[in-house]
């Protein structure tokens, strides 16, 4: 059998699901109040509907499902990674209508997590439970650093279905637990998603679909490596998975310095650093996209052992650490003029003159900033001190 068959099968339906489904689901949300509403310390200033992540979701699941099912390629090890992916995308869902506490989360992700690694196995580093302790870890990281991640128009799904592209290539459709199909699935339904969540965005993904991209990517590429022995599984892991953890260690790194609580939300990510360096929220997504894509190679080629995975991790630590310091030049808050939340409808002109008049009465906002109960503070709700406009992630009118 075609492995290419089953899986342009899986992306195929997952496309047209992620499109088709998108469209009711924002009207649902709107219908029924679920929406981010702007405020001082978002960057909207119209209200946005949730429930784009569960649109992804639903199109994953459906179309991964039923094309394994049809080909024989689904197994045991790929229903526990469905499964768990379907209890965490739950999990972001309740976030997104109340609030969860750390406890609950941690406890959820770490347990499906554990199921994942226990049935799918884990690269062997050191031998023993310490394996199958830091790759549950693992999944958990990288399931909340997509949850950081999701801060921009379009930044977490097209970086979704850069790797989970990358993954798709590399598992085999026809291999015993089809990660191949999942992947496939999971990278068109982003793909049909980001008509939707391109900029301007007319929906989010929401905690649901963060973190349901997060756990599913992670989790997937652990039981691709599952029987990986030395240091080319974990450097095929980590750059594979270099834009959200080079995100999430600026973002603590930055904190850290600057003492400021690690839990606290905030516009120091790197795409809104880009932001700052004078980049459209497109050329953003473009040039974290580039990066994954120059990541995913790498991991490939450390795959199929054409790249010594020592070499690999070096030159990735040494690029991730000139990417972090040359963005730590980059101010963290953005203190030259503050952010007015626009009405639904006002005209730019009058923007423009609120704008004007703040700045001759030296008029400034209050800095404000919020706490999410993971310590992945989704982007809608971080603190945004940047000029951003009606729509996430760009330039607006101050306040």
């Amino acid at each position: 059998m075609s492995a290419a068959v089953p899986t342009a099968e899986a992306g195929a339906a997952a496309l047209l699901l992620g499109l088709l489904l998108t469209e009711p689901m924002r009207r649902f949300a709107l219908r029924h109040g679920i929406t981010d509403r702007p405020g001082a310390r978002k960057a909207h200033t119209r209200p946005t509907p949730y429930l784009g992540g569960v649109a992804v979701a639903l199109a994953t699941l459906a179309a991964g499902t039923a094309v394994a099912l049809a080909w024989g390629v689904f197994d045991p090890v790929l229903g526990v990674l469905l499964g768990g992916a379907a209890i965490v995308c739950v999990l972001g869902l309740i976030d997104d209508l109340r609030q969860l506490g750390p406890k609950i989360r941690l406890c959820v992700e770490t347990s499906t997590a554990t199921l994942v690694v226990a049935a799918g196995g884990h690269p062997t580093v050191f031998g023993g439970a310490v394996d199958a302790v830091l790759a549950v870890m693992w999944i958990v990281f990288v399931t909340n650093a997509f949850n950081l991640l999701d801060n921009m128009d379009g930044a977490a799904s097209s970086l979704c279905v850069v790797i989970g592209g990358f993954v798709c290539l590399t598992a085999p459709a026809g291999g015993p637990n089809g990660l191949g199909v999942v992947m496939a699935a999971l990278a068109g339904a982003c793909l049909g998603f980001l008509f939707h969540n391109r900029h301007p965005a007319r929906i989010f993904l929401g905690d649901a679909g963060s973190l349901f991209l997060g756990f599913t990517l992670s989790s997937a590429m652990m039981v691709l490596h599952g029987d990986a022995v030395g240091l080319s599984g974990p450097a095929s892991l980590l750059l594979a998975t270099v834009v959200p953890t080079l995100d999430t260690t600026l973002v603590m790194l930055s904190r850290y310095r600057e003492s400021r609580p690690l839990l606290q939300g905030g516009t120091d990510h790197i795409a809104h650093r880009l932001r700052r360096m004078g980049l459209t929220v497109p050329q953003v997504v473009r040039t974290l996209s580039v990066f994954a894509v120059v990541g995913c190679l790498s991991a490939m080629l450390v795959t199929y052992g054409l790249l010594a995975p020592g070499i690999a991790l070096l030159a990735a630590s040494a690029v991730g650490i000139g990417t972090v310091r040359l963005l730590f030049k980059v101010p963290a808050l953005d203190t030259a003029t503050p952010r007015v939340a626009v009405p639904a409808g006002a005209p730019a002109d009058g923007v423009a003159h609120t704008a004007l008049r703040l700045r001759r009465s030296g008029g400034s906002g209050r800095r404000h900033s919020a706490v999410r109960p993971m310590g992945v503070p989704h982007s809608r709700e971080a603190p945004k001190v940047t000029t951003l406009s009606p729509t996430a992630g760009t330039p607006v009118a101050p306040q």
